[in-house]
């Protein structure tokens, strides 16, 4: 799995005209899906989410996590984080996981990302078109990857 994190002091995602979801402080989570994915991609990138001491304490300082300032997720699946662009110059998406695979993990991986942050996660819609806002609050933008854990 595959995620962008990028703290936010807010975010929403549109799909139709109409707001779907939208969270204030907290973080928008990309995530793209690869068929190898399975539970421990979820908990391992879910776990180190909800811990990563991204938002500022009272001096300022990058030391407090999602949790510890009752942060809020919003999660957009985005099949394109597993483009590939080594060939040409049309990026082939054949890495990503097919619907039948993404959508359970991605599931799977919203449920982990509530039971470690204790709270609601809100979400776009899996395979929509969505319009995607956000206020990138620092700007904080962490790559990360279930499969080079670095």
């Amino acid at each position: 799995m595959r995620t962008l994190l990028q703290r936010v002091s807010q975010a929403s995602v549109t799909i139709n005209g109409q707001i779907k979801s939208a969270i204030g402080t907290g973080i928008l989570v990309l995530v793209g899906i690869e068929d190898s994915d399975n539970d421990s991609d979820i908990d391992w990138l879910a776990g180190k989410i909800c811990r990563l001491r991204i938002f500022p304490d009272e001096a300022g300082v990058m030391n407090k996590s999602l949790v510890e300032v009752g942060g809020a997720l919003l999660v957009v699946s985005q099949f394109t984080l597993h483009a590939s662009t080594k060939k040409g110059n049309r990026p082939s998406y054949i890495q990503a996981a097919r619907p039948e695979t993404a959508i359970p993990l991605y599931h799977k991986f919203v449920q982990q990302l509530s039971t470690e942050s204790g709270a609601a996660v809100l979400t776009g819609e899996f395979g929509a078109d969505m319009k995607v806002e956000l206020i990138n609050d620092g700007p904080v933008t962490i790559w990360m990857d279930s499969k080079n854990k670095e």
